[in-house]
Parts: C-alpha cells; sequence; structure tokens
C-alpha cells in the first residue's frame, strides 16, 4: 500500500473507531429536510462528537457527511455502522440521544428508528474500556483497556 495512504488512514484513526454514522446534510437539492436544519444537524454531531472525546485522532466514531441518502422524507437521515440501524428526523435533540443511547451506549433509540438491516451481521464492537461508557450494555461504546493512549 502507498505510504501516504497509510499516513493517511492512521492520522483519521481508521482502523480504530468503532462505530460511523453518516448524515445527509449538504444535499444540492434538499428533499428530505430544508439546508438550514441538515447543515445545524451536522455542525451539532461534530461539536457534540468532539466534545465528548468521541472525535479526533484516536476516535470511537467516525463520522461522515452524505449529499443524500435517499430517503426523501423525515430527514435529516443517518445510518449507524455496522449494525445498519437508520434513523429519522435527526435534529439536534435527536442527534444527542443517537450519541448517548446508540453511539456511546450501544443501544438504538427505537422512536427515531426506520429500519435496520438484517445483513449486518457484525460483532458488537470493542472490548472492555476506559470513561465507563456503556459499560453494562453489549456492544456498547468502550477504549480497549491496553490502549496506552
Amino acid at each position: 500500500m502507498n505510504e501516504a495512504l497509510q499516513k493517511a488512514a492512521a492520522a483519521l484513526g481508521l482502523s480504530e473507531y468503532s462505530r460511523h454514522i453518516f448524515l445527509c446534510a449538504d444535499s444540492s437539492e434538499p428533499k428530505c429536510a430544508p439546508v438550514e436544519t441538515t447543515h445545524a444537524a451536522w455542525e451539532y454531531l461534530k461539536r457534540r462528537l468532539k466534545e465528548l472525546g468521541l472525535s479526533g485522532p484516536h476516535p470511537l466514531v467516525y463520522r461522515s457527511r452524505a449529499n443524500c441518502l435517499r430517503v426523501c422524507t423525515q430527514g435529516p437521515i443517518a445510518v449507524v455502522y455496522p449494525e445498519a440501524v437508520w434513523y429519522h428526523s435527526c435534529t439536534p435533540e435527536a442527534l444527542e440521544r443517537i450519541i448517548q443511547e446508540h453511539l456511546i451506549g450501544g443501544r438504538p433509540v427505537e422512536d427515531l428508528v426506520i429500519v435496520r438491516n438484517p445483513a449486518a451481521q457484525c460483532s458488537p464492537p470493542a472490548a472492555a474500556g476506559a470513561a465507563g461508557l456503556g459499560e453494562s450494555v453489549p456492544g456498547a461504546l468502550r477504549r480497549p483497556e491496553a490502549d496506552s493512549r
């Protein structure tokens, strides 16, 4: 593999994160929500993940802004992997619940779920960890204890 590509992947922590959230937040032709709403949701998601120490050079959660996730109603729309849980109405208030309950706690936010993709057969992320994040829930977000960061 190319050295520049390896460095870029390492700098982003691509081999370290446990969950990845995609948020429909930059549609060139917004249909699911007004562009102001999607941009506010994206800015909130970025800020909260950073405040909670979940993003950065050693992320537990990776985030990506999507132009359109093709569910053009009740947006902004988000999807969380590896569980492949799709969410509707992702306002800052809803995103806070998704962050706390699903991204950290490992439990999907049922009243916001559109659908789960049953083909997503991934094992739960990360082993036991620090910061007391979701200790009692299978699949809860945790940093490996052996991690020396």
